[in-house]
């Protein structure tokens, strides 16, 4: 998981995408982070993203960066733990202007039965699963 977290901090931004009823959506996001050995992404509750991801919380996100991408599947799991929530803010010190660790809007969700897959051209895909 670790080889994950460093790929999508490295890339900057990574998309996610979720469903929408029927309707797939994807948004780029920027925000990951690594606590208690689960990885970590945050947005905020009020946003349609934390909607979706309540009625369905399937997601995938995919990365790129050179020659190389990054997908990683699993079900996202909002942990309303103030210790979650200021580990993320602590991780991303721009956001404590919007989000706070004990508001109603702050949401940090950690990745539940993930597989991971790196790709890169011409080479073969490497799986990691947490």
């Amino acid at each position: 998981m670790q080889e994950v977290y460093e790929f999508l901090k490295s890339a900057g931004t990574y998309y996610l995408a979720t469903v929408d009823g029927d309707q797939p959506r994807v948004r780029p996001f920027g925000t990951v982070n690594v606590f208690e050995g689960k990885l970590y992404i945050q947005t905020g509750k009020i946003k349609d993203v934390s909607k979706q991801l309540h009625k369905n919380p399937k997601a995938e996100i995919c990365a790129c960066k050179g020659g190389e991408w990054l997908r990683v599947a699993g079900e996202l799991v909002s942990d309303d733990r103030i210790e979650a929530k200021q580990s993320m803010l602590d991780a991303y010190p721009s956001l404590q202007g919007m989000y706070k660790a004990d508001d109603d809007n702050t949401e940090v969700l950690y990745f539940k039965d993930a597989v991971a897959t790196f790709y890169s051209f011409g080479g073969e895909p490497k799986t990691v699963k947490f």
